[in-house]
């Protein structure tokens, strides 16, 4: 969410009266994330977020655009893509491929507790569930494929060290995908990429409420156990030492299993999905730190992190309790 493309106020007023959403009062650029261009987007009608889609190609983002539509009127609370009058959700503004949804209230839980893990566990679940009727379909593009297109690209920048982790990694991960056990994964459409900035908490009414997840642009159909992985890595994991903290690791799969329960080989091989959500983001964010594009507020994340959580992984696997 970077600013790539500088958007004029007068063309982005243009489209927002033509979804009908008022007149723009102010456009404001996100600095946070690395993906897209985003502005907040404020009306006489509401508050929007503009979203400017840089890498993806536009037959691609129907998908996600319709996926989102499609949560939201299965009552998640996820940001509502806006259509016009032909029921179009997808744009364009300064000659990009562009969306208006609806933004969230509340903020970021950077330091989540495991009351916050838990409730974002039972969301996911309903995600997973919910998602199971959605006709359209694409693969997570940010999948094992992926993992094996970049990684040549980003052995160079590399330690010896670490470079013999993330190959010999990278095979485990390939055998898995292949086996029988990993075969049988369920699969589903998932978010892939929920972390604590993709989520938003309010407590004006006094307790801490989960009021919705975003950002989901690299959703696609996978493993669904993948998503489980991406949140104990992130939301359940201690940031200094990348190791995972059980009691919110715990509460998190409480939470899910109240929509969900994970059936036996989804409990022994979540070690290694584990693994394989923190190799992913791992790669993603050598490939950003280094070979980085231009942008206007562009804050690429140290990568150092996402390696520690993946020695932490193969070092203690961890096993939901029953």
């Amino acid at each position: 969410m970077a600013v790539y493309t500088e958007v004029g106020f007068d063309e982005a007023d243009a489209l927002v009266r033509r979804l009908g959403l008022g007149a723009l009062t102010d456009l404001r650029g996100i600095r946070s994330g690395i993906e897209n261009t985003n502005y907040y987007a404020s009306t006489t009608e509401g508050q929007w977020v503009l979203t400017l889609f840089e890498r993806l190609p536009r037959e691609q983002l129907p998908y996600y655009l319709r996926l989102m539509q499609h949560l939201a009127r299965h009552g998640i609370p996820v940001p509502a893509p806006q259509a016009d009058d032909s029921g179009e959700v997808l744009h364009t503004v300064a000659g990009k491929p562009a969306a208006v949804v609806t933004r969230l209230p509340g903020g970021h839980r950077l330091a989540p507790q495991a009351g916050h893990c838990r409730q974002v566990g039972a969301l996911l679940a309903r995600v997973h569930v919910a998602g199971a009727d959605f006709t359209l379909t694409q693969p997570h593009l940010r999948g094992l494929a992926w993992w094996q297109e970049v990684t040549p690209t980003v052995l160079p920048h590399l330690q010896p060290g670490q470079a013999e982790l993330l190959q010999s990694e990278l095979a485990f991960q390939q055998e898995l995908a292949a086996s029988p056990a990993g075969q049988a994964l369920p699969r589903g459409h998932i978010h892939a990429d929920l972390f604590r900035d993709n989520v938003m908490f309010d407590d004006t009414a006094g307790g801490d409420v989960l009021c919705g997840f975003f950002d989901f642009y690299f959703a696609g159909v996978d493993v669904l156990l993948f998503d489980v992985a991406v949140c104990l890595n992130d939301w359940c994991t201690d940031a200094g030492s990348g190791r995972l903290d059980e009691a919110r690791a715990q509460a998190f799969m409480a939470g899910y299993a109240e929509a969900r329960a994970l059936d036996g080989n989804e409990r022994r091989l979540l070690p290694a999905l584990m693994r394989a959500a923190a190799l992913r983001f791992w790669i993603s964010r050598l490939w950003d730190w280094h070979l980085p594009r231009d942008a206007a507020l562009l804050q690429p994340k140290d990568p150092t992190h996402f390696e520690r959580v993946l020695r932490a992984c193969r070092l203690a696997p961890w096993h939901p309790p029953a």
